[in-house]
């Protein structure tokens, strides 16, 4: 039997492949699982955050403005969320890969519980 991933990520609609694509292959053991291959395509961003807390995936999106108050209010409820990363589409592909990759490689899901984080990370 395999052990456990250690990160568990979801991929939000918006996000760019390449970055999923980049993680994966620099860290091959993350469970990085995309908004659409888990029946939520088209979801309000309140239901893909809930779907994310009850899987224990953090989410990853470039929804800066929506997705980034819906997981605020969340939060300032007391409801659990794994934890947030926003990426702002802007930043160069490498740039993302390479900050998330860092995140992941030097730190653990608890540390980001309950949090909406920005990256890169400055």
């Amino acid at each position: 039997m395999e052990p456990e991933p250690r990160w568990r990520l979801l991929a939000d609609e918006n996000l760019h492949g390449g970055i999923v694509r980049g993680v994966l292959r620099r860290l091959p053991d993350v469970d990085f699982q995309r908004v659409q291959d888990a029946g939520l395509r088209g979801a309000s961003d309140p239901a893909i955050l809930a779907w994310a807390a009850q899987a224990q995936r953090v989410v990853v999106s470039h929804d800066v403005a929506t997705l980034a108050d819906a997981a605020f209010d969340r939060i300032a409820t007391g409801l659990r969320q794994p934890g947030v990363f926003l990426i702002n589409a802007r930043v160069p592909l490498g740039e993302a890969i390479d900050s998330l990759v860092l995140v992941l490689e030097c730190s653990t899901p608890a540390e980001w519980a309950s949090r909406v984080t920005y990256l890169p990370l400055r």
